[in-house]
């Protein structure tokens, strides 16, 4: 039977690792006694089975367990409970990696448009793209429209809602949709660039599939989407749902999963159908290293199976003064995202925008358009 061969870090000692690791191949399988187990064919196929034991540094061991393919349902949900489920709740295991056959990556499906549908709806060529995103939440949705012109005015690729901002009283949902939707389309239209907005979709799985359905009437064509808030299993089948939506994933509620950044941000939210991956950049507000945000970026967009490159997108207290540094660390193959930075410029927001698309623009003038 095909096994995902499955990569924890435990902390422990070198006496105890092998039962520790058998452990952890049990928890994820069949959790339960061994000796409880009448059928052979499921002690033989089923079981978690320790594949190597290596120490990665004094007190922490590099633990690789195989488990069966055919327990993961080929189900969102269902993969990531196999893959850590109840050792999730034991502190001294940690989540790396896991080798995912190729037959499940393509089942799976991955990114609806990957990085080239991205350019090719706001017209990129092949530098890298541009994000930004409206907040404070508190805005009335025509407050958010004529923040949301100001921003298209400068040339800006994707303009996206902060993840604060759902369905609230003081700026519903449709009502924000249709006023951002209406004020980008009147600013394209003046200023010939092509900017388009991502909403961003959240409460339950009829929730978030209404808020899509009612986007893409209004001629929308990407989303935001928190997948740890709203569920894998809810995020995988909607994006399923609606494939000619891109879809961009938020890192919200990520960091309590105590899963290696690399293998959900790059990995998982790619398998599922992240067309572009938010993350914590180095250098700003929040604490990811540069090999980190690197491996992140290399794991999205890496060949993999038929799956779509994933787009990597760099954010957290970015400024346009490292545009430049970012895009050599970086590539083309990027989404960078500049938020609170642009909308501190206030009366000169536009302004700060345009400064912002022309660098990106100007970093890439020697690529074939």
């Amino acid at each position: 039977m095909s096994r995902l061969s499955v990569t924890y870090h435990v902390r422990g000692d070198a006496a105890s690792i092998e039962a520790r690791a058998a452990a952890i191949a049990v928890e994820q399988s069949v959790e339960m006694p061994l000796d409880a187990i009448a059928d052979a064919g499921i002690l033989r196929d089923i079981v978690g089975e320790v594949q190597a034991i290596r120490e990665a540094e004094p007190g922490l061991f590099e633990v690789r367990i195989g488990l069966a393919v055919d327990t993961t349902g080929y189900e969102a949900g269902q993969l990531l409970n196999m893959l850590f489920g109840n050792s999730s709740i034991q502190p001294d295991v940690t989540l790396v990696d896991a080798e995912i056959p190729e037959a499940m990556a393509e089942a799976f499906g991955g990114p609806n448009v990957g990085t080239e549908g991205l350019r090719e709806k706001v017209g990129a060529g092949a530098r890298a793209l541009t994000c930004t995103a409206l907040k404070p939440q508190g805005l009335s949705p025509d407050e958010l429209a004529a923040l949301a012109a100001r921003l298209a005015g400068g040339g800006i690729d994707f303009i996206k809602d902060d993840h604060g901002l759902a369905d609230q009283i003081y700026s519903p949902f449709a009502d924000r949709v249709r006023a951002v939707a209406s004020a980008l389309r009147e600013t394209n239209a003046k200023t010939g660039f092509r900017t388009l907005y991502a909403p961003n979709v959240s409460g339950s799985f009829d929730q978030a599939a209404d808020q899509i359905a009612l986007a893409e009437a209004e001629g929308i064509e990407a989303v935001l989407i928190e997948p740890m808030l709203i569920g894998v299993s809810n995020f995988h089948r909607l994006t399923r749902l609606f494939p000619n939506v891109a879809f961009i994933a938020h890192p919200a509620m990520a960091g309590a999963a105590r899963i290696a950044p690399p293998f959900l941000l790059g990995t998982l939210f790619r398998l599922f159908g992240a067309d572009v991956t938010i993350y914590p950049n180095y250098g700003g507000r929040f604490s990811y290293s540069p090999e980190t945000c690197r491996a992140i970026a290399e794991t999205a967009r890496r060949p993999w199976a038929d799956l779509k490159p994933c787009c990597p997108s760099p954010a957290g207290g970015m400024t346009l003064q490292r545009v430049d540094e970012l895009l050599d660390f970086y590539g083309a193959d990027t989404m960078l995202l500049i938020g609170g930075s642009l909308l501190a410029a206030r009366e000169r927001m536009t302004e700060e925008a345009a400064a912002f698309q022309a660098r990106v623009v100007r970093h890439f003038e020697g690529l074939h358009e």
